[in-house]
């Protein structure tokens, strides 16, 4: 049995799970310029009121033109950045290395093939061993954490509310892996596969033991912004004996009420690829997360049905 360590190093505790930016200073005065008197001009000097009308005419058509393209230039950027509004809470929106932003809905553009991202939408993409990450995958925001962790900003809201709720119950649920870069997953994959080295009879035999444990980069969720690995803080080790956690057991019984599920159950290994880990949680959306926990099926099967 893999066992691996999770300790967190926690700040104290705030109130939420996010960070807020700091606010903008408008409060800063303006300095007045005294206004300049024009020197006095000879009356019989031509008039360069028509010479003005021209070049103030001329600048104001380059204007409008040059404003209208920027504003169609920005116009996907700006409904990335409302995709948050109205939620009442502060994000914290990242620019984080290896996460390629746009103002789209985060689908990766279509190239012919099969495509991991089902026409159902953005919650339901597929990241495993057969479906992996398109190099142009995009994420359009992401929600800073506690610890330097991140999700997709638009599954940010429920998550907070499962992390309230779970604390409210007296239990200590604590975030110990979210998104990764690319350069990240490989880093911890590289790490696996020497540790199963020194047992496997080639470098090829490691590599697929290693993935059984740690995805290749470009298989895992956590590169897609969705998946949290979320321990109970008493208990902070990445093996079985964290199923019977408090913190497991009232995630595992409620984490459907807020579009998550347990994305890798013991019994589905050979559909998943991915060995049992009763801490790792996927957002999907609260349809899908009911009907996924409630049949005790995977997301694979779930999205062969759709």
């Amino acid at each position: 049995m893999s066992i691996h360590s999770c300790t967190v190093h926690e700040f104290p505790r705030p109130d939420r799970e996010y960070y807020a930016a700091a606010p903008v200073q408008w409060d800063t005065p303006m300095v007045s310029r005294p206004r300049r008197l024009a020197p006095s001009r000879r009356r019989n000097r031509r008039s360069p009121l028509p010479l003005l009308l021209l070049l103030g005419l001329t600048l104001f058509t380059g204007g409008f033109l040059l404003g209208r393209a920027e504003a169609e230039g920005t116009q996907a950027a700006c409904a990335a950045a409302g995709a948050g509004a109205g939620s009442g809470e502060p994000v914290h929106v990242l620019t984080v290395p290896g996460a390629i932003t746009s103002g789209g809905e985060g689908n990766p553009a279509s190239d012919g093939k099969d495509s991991a991202v089902p026409k159902d939408g953005w919650n339901l993409i597929l990241v495993n061993g057969d479906h992996p990450l398109p190099q142009d995958f995009q994420i359009p925001a992401l929600t800073q954490l506690r610890n330097n962790h991140a999700i997709d900003q638009r599954a940010y809201p429920a998550l907070q509310r499962m992390m309230d709720d779970c604390r409210a119950e007296g239990l200590q649920p604590t975030i110990c892996s979210s998104y990764r870069s690319w350069e990240k997953q490989e880093e911890l994959f590289q790490r696996k596969v020497q540790s199963c080295l020194p047992q496997a009879g080639s470098l090829e035999e490691a590599e697929e033991q290693a993935a059984v444990w740690v995805a290749r980069p470009g298989t895992s969720e956590h590169q897609a912004g969705l998946a949290v690995d979320i321990v109970d803080k008493s208990y902070q080790l990445l093996d079985e004996g964290q199923e019977d956690t408090a913190v497991q057991k009232w995630l595992m019984e409620h984490c459907a009420e807020y579009g998550f599920i347990l994305r890798y159950p013991t019994e589905k290994s050979a559909l998943t690829g991915v060995g049992y880990e009763p801490w790792h949680y996927r957002y999907v959306g609260e349809e899908a997360a009911g009907e996924i926990m409630s049949r005790g099926i995977c997301l694979e099967e779930y999205l062969e049905d759709i």
